[in-house]
């Protein structure tokens, strides 16, 4: 009796060329838009996989474990947001005022567009937050603030002050602007109807010379 010959599945296209051309790019990508359309990141890799047209098995190829794949989200998240803070202040603002409140804007909307997206880049379950936080991807989106506040500081506009802990002090007080806009809680009724800009022009005072 002839050997039965397995009809093509799903879960057999680990087995096959992978249609796409690029299973790594497939993969991520796909749980990209998971991520986008579930605000979380609850979804499985056999989810993902499903999702993707491929084998339960093929996301291990690249990626060990969940909390991989959901590093390279999380890095892809400091691609993206580096490249809108630099496009914020291209061509560069007429002033180091103007350049700081477009950063900062920018910033708040990046997080407020991408809401589980921007949770994700600072959670802890995308495996060791040191990893994602001191790579040369996430440190290329804050040496944009780095240099606005080099500039501005040489500029004689910002005070004189250690470049790093101004940095942090001004991190610190837009991430938290960031994350209250997401959840909704700058209500009128509390922080008045321009709370956001409020909050940043008097962050600048705070760092004006």
């Amino acid at each position: 009796m002839p050997p039965s010959r397995k009809t093509p599945t799903t879960l057999d296209a680990v087995d096959r060329p992978y249609h796409h051309g690029d299973l790594r790019r497939a993969i991520v990508e796909t749980a990209s838009a998971m991520l986008r359309e579930e605000k979380g990141w609850q979804f499985t890799l056999r989810e993902v996989a499903r999702r993707a047209g491929v084998s339960h098995a093929a996301p291990y190829k690249h990626f060990p474990d969940k909390a991989a794949l959901l590093l390279e989200l999380a890095l892809r998240g400091f691609d993206q947001l580096g490249q809108e803070l630099k496009a914020a202040i291209t061509p560069r603002p007429r002033s180091a005022r103007k350049e700081f409140l477009a950063v900062g804007s920018a910033y708040i909307a990046f997080g407020v567009g991408n809401p589980a997206l921007y949770r994700l880049m600072f959670s802890g379950d995308a495996g060791d937050p040191r990893v994602a936080h001191l790579s040369e991807r996430a440190l290329s989106a804050l040496g944009v603030l780095l240099d606005m506040l080099t500039r501005g500081q040489a500029s004689g506009a910002f005070r004189r002050q250690p470049l790093q802990g101004q940095a942090a002090a001004c991190w610190a007080q837009v991430h938290g602007i960031t994350m209250l806009s997401i959840e909704g809680l700058l209500m009128p009724e509390k922080v008045g109807s321009t709370p956001v800009q409020d909050a940043l022009e008097t962050l600048l005072d705070g760092v004006l010379a």
